[in-house]
């Protein structure tokens, strides 16, 4: 069985005991050791830019829901300018993902334009 068939379930029977339960604590420490951090967020007024803006010039990542806001708002054009400023500033990347969420990354890291 390889180990493709082990992740995707390759037809045998599973049985509770085939998993393990996590425990967070166990990694904690690795916790304390990473240099950047994946910020989930939502924006609803221009007063959530500012959280999303602190966190990429601390080098963390940034995923924002935009639902509350049409794509034609112009408090959403408005917020998008100044999150597309903050990108340039610290040489990252900002990409809108379809018309719920827009991307934030810090100094080097880009986002592909491509689907796996």
């Amino acid at each position: 069985m390889g180990i493709m068939s082990k992740i995707l379930g390759g037809g045998g029977n599973r049985s509770v005991d085939d998993y393990v339960e996590l425990d967070i604590d166990d990694f904690a420490e690795a916790h304390a050791e990473t240099g950047m951090q994946v910020h989930i967020a939502e924006i609803g007024d221009q007063s959530d830019v500012i959280p999303i803006k602190d966190a990429v010039y601390d080098g963390d990542f940034v995923i924002a829901d935009i639902t509350r806001h049409s794509t034609s708002d112009r408090t959403i054009e408005h917020i998008i300018d100044e999150l597309r400023q903050v990108a340039q500033e610290v040489d990252g990347d900002i990409v809108q993902k379809g018309d719920d969420q827009i991307v934030v990354t810090p100094t080097g890291v880009s986002v592909s334009r491509e689907k796996l």
